[in-house]
């Protein structure tokens, strides 16, 4: 098979195949490697990458015999995700060169799964909104987004076909909508965040970023152990609602039109498809995300803050500033709040198998800043599973992808639903 054939396929089907003797581990490292030299120079996803390492460690898994659902599967893993070979520098200078004298958790199950640690990808400062030297892949004068700003450009230019990601705000959904690529995030705690960078640790989240679901959701189920994630069947008719929410005055118009164009197509395939309005309550969710975030943040950063503080870029130093702003009241406040709300989302979202909204405010925005998590914030807070879906472009000839949402614990659900949703699309574009 010849590389560009290799980069081509999917997870699971490079995964069976290593598993099968047909390919071997070297011969996707090679195939990857190659690409990556060929497409990364203006992208810039990578904030580690030792080709070297990566031949080796490829070796180590032929002379082993890869087997598992990751088998020989290239993973890019972001840069606030500790790993023992290579360097965790956390998105700042300030950490430059530290290494960390184990895996994340995440990590050392992925490679116990048969994958192939591929190397470190750019985060912006901290996880928060600093940007990192990544370009987005589609036109290098936009943003890719962030946090998870070389994860996404790592998969949607093709280098890797997974990487890790995270979420405490929208550092998954919205960068995977501006680079034009899947992503899902598992109800909060299905997967250990242990040797991840602590942001905020009510809301920090690990998540894939993939081409596709199937091949998401299979990462995530040896992640989280939930193994049903490897087995997806759409359903036949699902239950959609369609809440696009309020602050819509920061979305653009083709983001809102995306929504319902994937609406209209979901219905032509059979959904059960209803709008619904904002409840009374939704508003004030956002409030309550700003109150969890900001007091978890300047708690959890007191380090850096007390002795780094100087280091730091402008841009984080003033992000902290307003998050210090946020007193204990106020985030004990917004916690007792919360439980009434998630129950409350918890019964609007069990008549769904998905709710349909927005996953970013438009395409990505020209320049550095990694763009606006207003559509992710509440939906993190709320500590459910998320999906991200590439669906079109706009006007500027950009990725613009649609977020998927489900209840608490409903993951199963939602991935089916969303492959549903990403086979209605595909039959739309074979139609067309």
């Amino acid at each position: 098979m010849q590389p560009h054939d290799i980069v081509k396929l999917s997870a699971r089907d490079m995964a069976a195949a290593v598993a099968a003797g047909a390919l071997s581990a070297r011969a996707v490292a090679e195939a990857h490697l190659e690409r990556i030299a060929a497409v990364d120079g203006p992208v810039m996803a990578w904030q580690h990458l030792d080709a070297a390492q990566v031949r080796a460690h490829a070796d180590r898994l032929d002379r082993n015999g890869p087997k598992g659902p990751l088998a020989g599967v290239p993973i890019g893993v972001k840069d606030v995700i500790d790993t023992a070979e290579m360097p965790t520098g956390y998105g700042t200078t300030i950490y430059d060169g530290f290494q960390p004298p184990w895996d994340a958790p995440a990590v050392q199950i992925a490679r116990d799964a048969g994958a192939l640690i591929f190397g470190k990808t750019v985060s912006t400062e901290l996880a928060m909104a600093s940007p990192g030297k990544t370009r987005n892949p589609h036109n290098p004068a936009h943003t890719p987004g962030g946090s998870s700003s070389g994860s996404c450009a790592a998969v949607a230019a093709g280098m890797v076909p997974l990487a890790f990601g995270t979420q405490t705000s929208g550092s998954l959904i919205r960068p995977a909508s501006f680079c034009g690529v899947t992503a899902l995030k598992l109800s909060f705690g299905a997967i250990n965040t242990v040797g991840i960078k602590v942001l905020c640790h009510s809301l920090d989240t690990l998540g894939i970023l993939a081409r596709n679901i199937g091949d998401a959701a299979t990462c995530a189920a040896s992640l989280s152990g939930r193994l049903d994630l490897a087995r997806l069947t759409p359903p036949q008719r699902p239950r959609l609602g369609v809440l696009l929410g309020t602050r819509l005055d920061k979305a653009e118009p083709a983001a809102v039109e995306t929504v319902h164009r994937l609406a209209a197509i979901a219905a032509a395939s059979g959904a059960d498809v209803t709008v619904l309005p904002a409840p009374a309550w939704f508003d004030g969710i956002f409030d309550l995300h700003a109150a969890v975030m900001g007091w978890e943040v300047t708690q959890s950063l007191a380090f850096e803050i007390a002795t780094h503080w100087q280091g730091l870029t402008p841009v984080t130093r003033a992000m902290l500033e307003d998050q210090g702003r946020t007193t204990e009241p106020e985030y004990r406040a917004a916690l007792g709040e919360l439980q009434g709300i998630r129950l409350l989302m918890d019964a609007l979202l069990s008549r769904f198998d998905a709710i349909l909204t927005l996953a970013a405010p438009g395409e990505a925005p020209e320049g550095t800043a990694t763009g606006d998590p207003i559509y992710n914030r509440l939906w993190s807070v709320l500590q459910i599973p998320l999906v991200c879906l590439p669906v079109g472009k706009g006007p500027k000839c950009l990725p613009i992808g649609v977020q998927l949402v489900g209840a608490r614990g409903a993951d199963h659900r939602l991935a089916s639903t969303a492959l549903f949703m990403e086979m209605a699309v595909a039959a739309q574009g074979d139609a067309t």
